[in-house]
């Protein structure tokens, strides 16, 4: 397997994989979205190849704390997206490794998620609720520890708190409900 950004030439690859991960055109869509979006740069945009065929996507755009006292960097990722018949091969995880490595040598404090809770903590993420992160729309509380944060940068939790604010693709309400 191997890992590398993404440049414009791989639209069709990053598509490919959302579609295929996520059985639909929407998550698709909205990614193309966000890759287009002004707001949501800088971005980080990843894909994982194995044998030359593209297997993975990961994407993190650019958010922003309101509210927050200080100076924080903040990136929020979605989608990651695994093509169905390399899941389970460690490709997501090395995707948000990858991302997050990259991140953190680019000076980002704080990567967002919105996902399972019992998959993203093995990447260090944690209940951003708790830690005084507002989600960009409420999320219900029998699915809260959905919403995660990671620290990439050490004594950062506790020192801010406040309400993402994501991109402009990635703001609206319907993106934020099951």
């Amino acid at each position: 397997m191997s890992i590398r950004e993404t440049t414009d030439a791989d639209l069709n690859d990053i598509l490919f994989v959302e579609r295929e991960a996520f059985n639909s055109n929407k998550e698709a869509e909205l990614t193309r979205d966000m890759l287009a979006d002004p707001s949501a740069k800088p971005l980080l945009s990843l894909l994982a190849f194995v044998e030359n065929q593209p297997a993975g996507h990961i994407l993190f755009t650019k958010g922003q704390l309101a509210n927050a006292k200080g100076k924080v960097s903040v990136s929020f990722l979605a989608p990651l997206a695994v093509v169905p018949r390399f899941q389970k091969q460690g490709i997501g995880g090395s995707l948000i490794k990858k991302g997050v490595e990259l991140l953190s040598k680019s000076g980002v404090d704080l990567v967002f998620v919105v996902g399972h809770p019992e998959y993203y903590p093995r990447y260090g993420f944690t209940p951003a609720g708790k830690l005084g992160f507002e989600p960009t729309y409420p999320i219900p509380e029998e699915v809260a520890d959905a919403w995660m944060v990671k620290a990439l940068r050490p004594d950062i939790i506790g020192s801010v708190s406040g309400k993402l604010i994501c991109c402009d693709a990635l703001n609206k309400p319907e993106h934020w409900r099951e």
